[in-house]
Parts: structure tokens; C-alpha cells; sequence
């Protein structure tokens, strides 16, 4: 069987293609559908190595449907580059090194979504270019408001142009928003379909039902799991799971020192600050449910500052929402267990 390193990018791809003889070819071909088929069927089957990334998911399935054995390896996977030598680095010798790892079968797989969860995360990601585009154009009034001496107190996104109505405003400042707040509408509109959207997932995606059972977490913080993690039967243990999501302490350890720092912040971003700000409402909230969880962090509030204290809690919420996929149990105040203070005060 053939064995080939794929060193995929945006318009050209570089192959590596292994012989059973241990001889090897290289080419480089354009990233089109068409030059794969015409370039690598020839080779079929062949076991195909080649590093996750955004166009990963297309190439692998058209691979695969050419009868070939595809592989999309993690490229945090360190001992896949065991074969690269220092010197200069190209993209020949990457393809090189992707070969002999695949030979040798030193690699890690990437999780590849289904379909229904890659179709979740477009939609999320779509949703948060749409806000951030929003927010933009909203400081951006809000500067031109404060030029002139005049405030705007903060409100709904869907209130922002009926205050700004009310303002004493000169006709040449309004001219100078107009424009802006004739594009703010139809992204309040847009915003409110992406919501509708991601929010009819509770009633089809079980999985974004149950997480939503945790106090703090709505249909876009619940979606926004599901859809990264796909499955989570891929963590061994909640630790494992936090790790992944980026909010874990960092850690500098040479010799006898040992040095823990912020967190690591590896992972989905988005899903890292959605579980920061559900522990912001979370430590805001008078909800009973949430009591336990709002103690715990106020104990290290007292100690570290407010900041610290709601990434602890976004950390902890994570491990939470670990258990309850895992068991297929709902969110249960009485299964959290309460610092000792709380403990003690109760006996």
C-alpha cells in the first residue's frame, strides 16, 4: 500500500507519496477537487496522512470517497515531527515528515464532527461575526456621541436608535450616524434569526437540552459545547475535558521550580469566555439552585479578586457540565458539593 503525506494549504497542496520499496515521489498540485481525483486515484488505495485545518474536513471526504484511507492528524501531536530535521523548513520536507509519520504510525487522530455539530459551529461562528460587527458599530456612535458633550447611558441593542432619537443631537452629528444606524437594523434582525435558530436546538439536540438544566448556561453556551465537543466520550475525565477548553492553569516547571500561571486558554475561544460569562451570571444571580456554586466562588473572591474567582467558577462549571453529558443526568443542586464553610455554618 502506498503511503502518502499531504502537506495541505489554501490553493497548493505538497504530496509525498511512499512507495512499498521505500522510495518516494513528491509533487505539488493545486487544492482543487479535480487535481486530487486526477493526481491521487492512480495511487488508490493509498493511507493518507494530513494535518487538521480548515479545508482538512472536504479533502478527507473527497479522499475517502476515492478509496482511499485518510487520516486528519492533530498537529499539537509533537512526536509526529520526530523525522524533521532543524534546518530550514518548507513545506517538501513537511510533506516528508507527515509520510514517515504515517509509515511509522506516529500520529494522533483529530475528532472530525458530524455534520450536524460542523453545522452548529458555522452557525455560531456566523452569529458572533454578526455581534462583534454590532458591537463595532455601537462604540464606534458612542464615540462620536461623547465628541459633541453629549451621553448615552448603556441599553438593548433593540433600544439603541430610539435613544440616540431623543438626543440634542446637531443635524451634522445625526448625518454622521446615519449611516450606522441604518446598518443596525438589519443586524438586530439577523442576530434575532441566528438566535431562533440556535435556540430551537433544544427541542431536537438532547444533549443542549440537558446542559441547559445548569443554572447559567442558555442555548448559545450550551449549543456552543455541544457543537465543539461533539462527543463526549473523547474525555477520560473531567480534568481532561477543562484542559481542552483552555481553562487550566498554565504551568512553567523546570528542575525544582515549579511556576502555575493564567490559564492556558488552548481550545474553542468562544466556548472559553461564553463559560466565563455564565460564571459572571452566575455570580450575580439570587437563584437557589446556583447558591452553592455562588458560595464557592465568593470564597475565593475574598481571597483572589472577582476576576480569578469567575474563571475558577467557568473552570468548575465545565467539569459540571462534564458530568452531567457523561451520566445523561440533569443539573442537580443537591449533587454539587458546598465549600466547608457553608458546611460548617449548616451543622
Amino acid at each position: 500500500m502506498f503511503t502518502i503525506g499531504l502537506d495541505l494549504h489554501k490553493r497548493e497542496t505538497q504530496l509525498c507519496i511512499g512507495h512499498e520499496d521505500g522510495t518516494f515521489e513528491e509533487r505539488r498540485i493545486a487544492t482543487t477537487r479535480d487535481r486530487f481525483t486526477a493526481v491521487l486515484a492512480a495511487y488508490c488505495p493509498a493511507r493518507i496522512l494530513l494535518e487538521a485545518s480548515t479545508e482538512s474536513e472536504w479533502v478527507a471526504r473527497h479522499l475517502e470517497q476515492l478509496g482511499h484511507e485518510v487520516i486528519v492528524a492533530d498537529p499539537n501531536f509533537a512526536p509526529m515531527y520526530a523525522t524533521r530535521t532543524r534546518r530550514t523548513k518548507t513545506d517538501r520536507r513537511d510533506a516528508r515528515t507527515l509520510m514517515d509519520a504515517c509509515r511509522l504510525g506516529a500520529y494522533r487522530e483529530a475528532h472530525r464532527a458530524s455534520d450536524e455539530r460542523r453545522h452548529v459551529r458555522a452557525e455560531l461562528a456566523v452569529r458572533d461575526a454578526l455581534v462583534r460587527t454590532r458591537t463595532r458599530y455601537i462604540a464606534l456612535i458612542k464615540a462620536l456621541i461623547r465628541r459633541d458633550g453629549l451621553r448615552l447611558n448603556s441599553t438593548a441593542s433593540h433600544l439603541f436608535a430610539q435613544r440616540i432619537a431623543v438626543l440634542d443631537a446637531s443635524q451634522q452629528l445625526r448625518a454622521e450616524l446615519q449611516p450606522l444606524l441604518e446598518v443596525l437594523a438589519p443586524l438586530n434582525t439577523q442576530i434575532d434569526t441566528a438566535d431562533e435558530r440556535i435556540s430551537a436546538l433544544e427541542h431536537t439536540d438532547p444533549a443542549v437540552a440537558l446542559l441547559m438544566t445548569a443554572p447559567g448556561i442558555g442555548p448559545i453556551t450550551a449549543s456552543a459545547v455541544v457543537a465543539t465537543v461533539d462527543d463526549i466520550t473523547r474525555f477520560a475525565t473531567a480534568h481532561q475535558f477543562e484542559s481542552y477548553l483552555g481553562i487550566v492553569p498554565g504551568e512553567l516547571s523546570s528542575g525544582e521550580k515549579r511556576r502555575v500561571g493564567p490559564i492556558t486558554k488552548a481550545g474553542n475561544a468562544r466556548v472559553r469566555y461564553l463559560l466565563v460569562e455564565a460564571a459572571w451570571r452566575i455570580l450575580a444571580s439570587k437563584q437557589e439552585d446556583a447558591a452553592v456554586l455562588r458560595a464557592w466562588a465568593l470564597k475565593i473572591m475574598v481571597r483572589r479578586g472577582k476576576r480569578i474567582a469567575a474563571v475558577a467558577l467557568a473552570r468548575r462549571l465545565a467539569g459540571i457540565l462534564y458530568a452531567m453529558w457523561r451520566d445523561n443526568h440533569a443539573y442537580s443542586a443537591k449533587r454539587i458539593c458546598a465549600p466547608r464553610s457553608v458546611l460548617a455554618r449548616a451543622s
